[in-house]
């Protein structure tokens, strides 16, 4: 049994702190909780740009360079001439479509700026390694993916001076919505309890199987060689986007036959094509998926693993 002092004194030790900050707070206008953030901090966060060119870095890059650096980086989602693969988005054609039933919207057709291409190129793109690219990198695709909508020259030059000044075709069908019934307030009400909510597919070539397998809730069983096991955690991070769903003509991780006659060419060739990249008659593979991060010993885990897995 404790003694209603000693209760009272627990009580009044624990609560000098929460009183001492209250009266720091409000002599100072602050916490004291945290730190002040460094100029280098914020400015890993201060990336947007906005339609007249405020926030775009230093840099510049050409359409030719950036022909280079998309095959590399974007052509296996979106194709060689940004015509979208499987289920990845087009990035250009579609002019005069917005209109029909099934409209096409691309940069060329839909977009209002050209800022949101290059904002959008340098926050999240590849995607399997979003941030990745610098600042003359993005310059250079996004002046390639302009040329494929026919919106600047062969010779085009992109930099933070000129970049604003490109006029998109779908600038002028943009504007802020009037209408009195779009201002909604938030309803929060009857919603579904997300512990009842099961997750019974996954999105094919985007999130990896929900369901387990044997093997893998039970490493010890599993066939897989160390170097196979050390290569899943790549394979799901910078390879399962198309290798999962066959993107740009990638044997998906199921098609053993696939497989089998790449092997056939040995396994030294099919990593150093996977590190250093290759074109074939049927598909394309940039070099260490689009993710140069990645050291070659990765990407030949990942390349075991793929070629192990069941």
């Amino acid at each position: 049994m404790y003694s209603l002092n000693r209760i009272l004194i627990v009580f009044a030790l624990t609560a000098i702190p929460l009183l001492a900050v209250t009266s720091f707070a409000a002599e100072t206008g602050r916490y004291g909780i945290g730190k002040t953030a460094t100029i280098e901090e914020i400015a890993g966060w201060d990336i947007d740009i906005r339609p007249d060119g405020k926030g775009l870095p230093k840099g510049k890059g050409s359409v030719l360079q950036g022909e280079e650096a998309y095959e590399a980086q974007c052509a296996s989602c979106h194709g060689l001439f940004g015509e979208g693969e499987g289920r990845w988005p087009p990035l250009a054609g579609g002019e005069d479509s917005l209109t029909e039933d099934r409209p096409k919207k691309t940069v060329g057709s839909y977009w209002p700026y050209a800022s949101t291409l290059w904002d959008y190129i340098n926050r999240a793109m590849p995607f399997s390694a979003p941030q990745s690219l610098t600042p003359d990198e993005v310059y250079a695709i996004t002046a390639y993916v302009l040329y494929l909508n026919d919106l600047v020259e062969k010779g085009f030059v992109l930099t933070q001076d000129n970049l604003a000044s490109i006029e998109m075709p779908n600038v002028n069908n943009f504007y802020a919505d009037d209408r009195p019934d779009t201002n909604n307030e938030r309803c929060m009400k009857n919603c579904k309890d997300p512990r009842n909510i099961e997750v019974i597919q996954s999105l094919r070539g985007i999130t990896p199987d929900q369901k387990k397998t044997t093997a893998e809730e039970n490493p010890a069983k599993s066939k897989l060689s160390e170097a196979a096991i050390e290569g899943k955690a790549t394979y799901t991070t910078s390879c399962l986007v198309c290798h999962a769903s066959g993107v740009a003509g990638a044997p998906s991780l199921d098609n053993k036959d696939d497989w089998a006659k790449r092997l056939e060419q040995g396994m030294d060739t099919l990593v150093k094509r996977a590190i250093k990249g290759f074109m074939g008659e049927s598909g394309i593979m940039p070099p260490k998926g689009g993710n140069m991060s990645l050291t070659d010993e990765q990407v030949s885990n990942a390349v075991q693993y793929m070629v192990e897995a069941e």
